[in-house]
């Protein structure tokens, strides 16, 4: 029985095991290139460590690919077969992994915050139960794992930046940036501490001040996986959308989000979806860019890992004029909704599918529809997961198929029936 860096016990005799998982939770945490390989080496080093099973599953899992949960199903295996020997921690995790991979969400939460309550020091742990909040919609939850954490990591800059995000999803947003602030004052390359202040001031406004906070970090990203190297881009790629420079925006993707994205991956996928729909709401044309992006969807239209992916596959695969593909992708949304557990239904259900056919009927041009299926959900889009940046989105499809509806503007504004006199000319008039 040895210790990892984190002060915690795992069951291995091996040195180079501790090692490679060490630098495993490093790279979890920082968002690191070498996640994977780090794993893996543990794994060698020590086929008989549950611990590490368990991790390389939570990894292939984190991708949200049938693909990935191709990938964990023998690590799932490995570490449940070796979990008799395991310590209280290490059992915790692996029947949280293994609820994860069996789509009980709410057990996989119920066992992280188990596990954080007995063993706060587990960073790793509050991550992959953010990780469930986050795509629960639960900012409340976000914060709370984190801080549980906080009498026994009060110096480390990990921690203040998850605890920076949780209270920036809370609307704390003073909180957030002071707390984001100093993570990085303890170290600078700490790209989810970046994020979190970023959030905080998109959502204040700060457009000029963002765009020099994010770039002036952006040297550090080259250390980080693509799912963070792209998603920071894109925040950087919204400041300057707010400033009305699309033609840069079209550099970014083209060269940092798309350009640099592990094309089948669906997190990046996702942001280059998003990017794309708010330049087109912007008045930009993208030209080949959805054809090109397309061409990797196909894969995703079964895979249904969760309802914020699917509601951007099916807008692309509509943008993209793949009218056949979005009906079986439709089908096969149905179909799934009715097989979730009972905690997940009503999202699939009362949420993700009406958000569904509004955003094909608005990438169809089909505004009143869109209106119709977006309007009495507006209160329940939360539920979709996924951060406000994010989810704001959807609003701006909705306010937009608002303003081209030519019905909702006779109805709501409609055209008078009197002169109306023209100020401008009658200043003009008095003026001469």
């Amino acid at each position: 029985m040895l210790r990892d860096a984190q002060g915690l016990e795992v069951t291995t005799n091996s040195p180079d095991a501790i090692q490679a998982i060490n630098h495993f939770v490093d790279q979890s945490l920082s968002y690191g290139k070498d996640i994977e390989q780090a794993i893996l080496q543990g794994i060698v080093a020590d086929p008989t460590c549950a611990l590490a099973h368990a991790y390389a599953a939570a990894h292939y899992l984190s991708w949200e690919s049938a693909e990935g949960r191709k990938w964990a199903v023998p690590h799932l295996k490995g570490a449940n077969c070796y979990q008799a020997r395991a310590t209280e921690r290490e059992q915790l995790y692996i029947r949280a992994i293994t609820a994860w991979a069996e789509g009980a969400v709410e057990q996989a939460i119920a066992g992280h915050e188990a596990l954080v309550g007995k063993f706060p020091q587990d960073l790793l742990a509050i991550q992959q139960g953010q990780y469930h909040y986050f795509y629960g919609g639960d900012q409340a939850g976000l914060l709370r794992i984190a801080e549980k954490a906080w009498a026994v990591h009060q110096d480390n800059h990990y921690l203040y930046g998850m605890i920076a995000f949780g209270l920036e999803q809370s609307h704390r947003l003073q909180e957030a940036e002071t707390v984001g602030r100093q993570a990085i004052a303890m170290n600078r390359h700490d790209p989810w501490a970046h994020h979190a202040v970023a959030h905080v001031m998109e959502t204040q406004k700060r457009v000029e001040e963002g765009i020099n906070w994010m770039e002036s970090f952006a040297d550090t990203w080259e250390n980080c996986n693509s799912m963070l190297y792209t998603h920071n881009w894109w925040h950087v790629a919204l400041y300057y959308l707010a400033q009305g420079d699309t033609r840069k925006v079209l550099e970014l993707y083209d060269t940092h989000i798309w350009g640099r994205a592990w094309k089948e991956s669906p997190k990046d996928q996702i942001g280059a979806i998003s990017l794309l729909m708010r330049l087109e709401l912007s008045g930009v044309s993208v030209g080949h860019r959805w054809q090109e992006l397309s061409t990797y969807l196909p894969q995703r239209m079964h895979e249904h890992a969760l309802p914020f992916q699917d509601l951007h596959y099916v807008y692309a695969l509509a943008r993209s004029g793949q009218t056949c593909l979005v009906t079986e992708m439709f089908l096969s949304m149905e179909a799934y909704a009715q097989t979730v557990q009972r905690s997940l239904k009503q999202v699939w259900t009362q949420v993700a599918m009406p958000t569904a056919r509004a955003m094909v009927a608005y990438a169809e041009g089909d505004y009143r529809q869109t209106i119709a299926r977006l309007k009495p959900i507006l209160g329940k889009l939360w539920m979709l997961g996924g951060s406000h940046t994010q989810r704001e989105l959807f609003e701006q499809i909705y306010r937009d198929a608002l303003f081209r509806d030519q019905d909702y503007q006779q109805n709501y504004f409609p055209q008078p029936h009197y002169p109306v006199p023209s100020f401008g000319q009658q200043s003009i008039a008095k003026a001469s």
